[in-house]
């Protein structure tokens, strides 16, 4: 019944997507915001990501269902710019059967010139997991890496896949998953998995971000760690676009207040 619904969604618009904010610790600004797409079915009322992407996945509907995310954040991002936001990224997810979509690149390519956003301004993260056909993905994530935009690994750590991919993949960005984050205080484990991905994106020029920051300590230990880049409700949760725009300030302003406090910041 939920995919016979979906085919729908698109057409009647019931599909809508938020923007999370990313926070910059050494300055406190929002460098970049992360894109999640949100269905409002007339019935049913909100339905969890993590039960219709499964969905559009296995049916074949995330090909559009990924088209329209994308130039929906793009052409988002763009009307920021011109609404005289500072210029900040999108981060978009990229699902598996979109990496094997055989018109990817020409498809991207052809939405950053409809929405006249700059490549540099998007990213694309893929999941770990999708790491296990190497050679594919090489090629793959190389030619879109020649339209200029940035490959983030999102949910790293969290895939079983050897690490090899990191030196031949051309990755920017790794995503560590928000189930390290949360146990970041009380399991050894976690923390000693976190020091080690942010040692090791440290050693390979690699940019990270950490998500799913709700406390002020998991956050102390991120900046003591030398973490770049923090997303989470902390900060701010999940928000409309308009919503983002109008108060962008306060939230920029409330992420210095916070860094502030931790003497990360000058006020």
């Amino acid at each position: 019944m939920l995919e016979n619904d979906l085919h729908h969604a698109l057409d009647n618009q019931e599909l809508f997507v938020e923007y999370q904010p990313q926070i910059n610790l050494q300055t406190g600004y929002i460098t970049s915001v992360e894109a999640l797409v949100r269905w409002r079915h007339p019935e049913k009322g909100l339905i969890s990501p993590g039960v219709f992407i499964p969905i559009a996945e296995e049916s074949g509907l995330i090909i559009p269902i990924g088209q329209w995310i994308l130039e929906t954040a793009c052409k988002q991002v763009k009307q920021w710019q011109r609404a005289g936001l500072p210029s900040i990224k999108v981060a978009v997810n990229l699902s598996l059967g979109q990496l094997f979509q055989h018109d990817l690149v020409r498809m991207i390519q052809d939405v950053l010139q409809r929405t006249e956003l700059e490549s540099q301004y998007l990213q694309l993260e893929i999941t770990e997991s999708m790491t296990i056909n190497i050679d594919h993905m090489t090629t793959m994530l190389h030619l879109l890496k020649d339209l200029g935009v940035t490959i983030a690994v999102d949910d790293f750590g969290t895939g079983y896949s050897s690490l090899s991919y990191l030196k031949d993949f051309p990755i920017d960005c790794l995503k560590i998953d928000r189930s390290f984050i949360h146990r970041i205080q009380t399991d050894s484990t976690d923390k000693a998995l976190v020091d080690m991905i942010l040692s090791m994106a440290k050693h390979l020029r690699l940019k990270v971000v950490a998500e799913g920051i709700e406390e002020v300590e998991q956050l102390s230990y991120l900046i003591a760690s030398h973490c770049e880049t923090v997303q989470g409700y902390l900060f701010s949760k999940p928000l409309l676009p308009i919503f983002l725009q109008e108060n962008y300030d306060s939230i920029q302003r409330n992420a210095q207040n916070i860094l502030e406090k931790l003497n990360v910041v000058e006020g």
